[in-house]
């Protein structure tokens, strides 16, 4: 029953961890404007203003038809839309449909299919914030590490289980009457020394005893036995 009650609440802990981080991603999309507000730096085409391993938080709130030469943006590579791309906006090609063209800051010049054409369709956002090499984390997520932390996450809810369940049966109910307990034995001890309470006990004793001498078999033994004495006056 232990075991069973632990779980559920391993469980409920899990599922409540899932739920805020859940709502809190969401909260995030909503708030940036994309799906994926947060992006790692994976190669040195930006140094020295983007390093690898910074993170950046992109916002899609700023339109595609407002941006403007020098602004550093994330999209897609046109070429085949299977790699996600941070370089700054070197020119615009053309205003209608608008296409632009990016090249990296450390990057001798653009390179097509990678930095041009840029369209809507592959515009993901702006880089709205920079959180330098916080992208260190990710290393740390890789397996086997992140199964690890998992583990440990698991095995702090399961001892917390046990801690709250083993901290409920301490403050549970206990009988005053177990003669386990040396408090409870030393304080019933003591129980013939507690002093009569006179005020109510002795006018009630006086009571019953009122009670019974006028009772009505306490007068038929007074009036009804004959003494021997007046029988013998009589026959004389």
């Amino acid at each position: 029953m232990g075991k069973k009650s632990v779980s559920k609440g391993v469980i409920k802990d899990i599922v409540i961890v899932a739920v805020g981080v859940l709502v809190i991603w969401i909260g995030l999309q909503v708030a940036f404007g994309t799906q994926n507000p947060f992006y790692v730096v994976a190669s040195g085409s930006m140094i020295p203003v983007l390093e690898v391993y910074d993170v950046l938080i992109v916002s899609g709130h700023e339109p595609f038809d407002e941006l403007e030469v020098g602004d550093i943006i994330v999209f897609d590579r046109p070429s085949d839309h299977n790699r996600v791309i941070v370089h700054r906006v070197a020119s615009i090609l053309d205003e209608d449909p608008r296409t632009i063209r990016t090249k990296g800051d450390a990057n001798p010049a653009s390179i097509p299919g990678t930095d041009f054409p840029i369209t809507e369709e592959e515009y993901i956002g702006k880089v709205a914030y920079t959180l330098p090499q916080v992208g260190y984390v990710t290393q740390l997520l890789k397996p086997p590490i992140n199964y690890v932390i998992i583990a440990v996450v698991i095995g702090i809810m399961i001892v917390k289980q046990f801690a709250k369940r083993k901290k409920e049966k301490e403050l549970s109910f206990t009988d005053p009457m177990d003669s386990e307990n040396p408090d409870t034995i030393e304080e019933l001890s003591d129980i013939d020394k507690i002093e009569e309470d006179t005020e109510y006990s002795e006018p009630t004793e006086l009571k019953n005893a009122e009670d019974n001498s006028e009772s009505p078999e306490t007068k038929v033994e007074e009036f009804t036995e004959p003494s021997e004495k007046s029988e013998e006056e009589k026959k004389e």
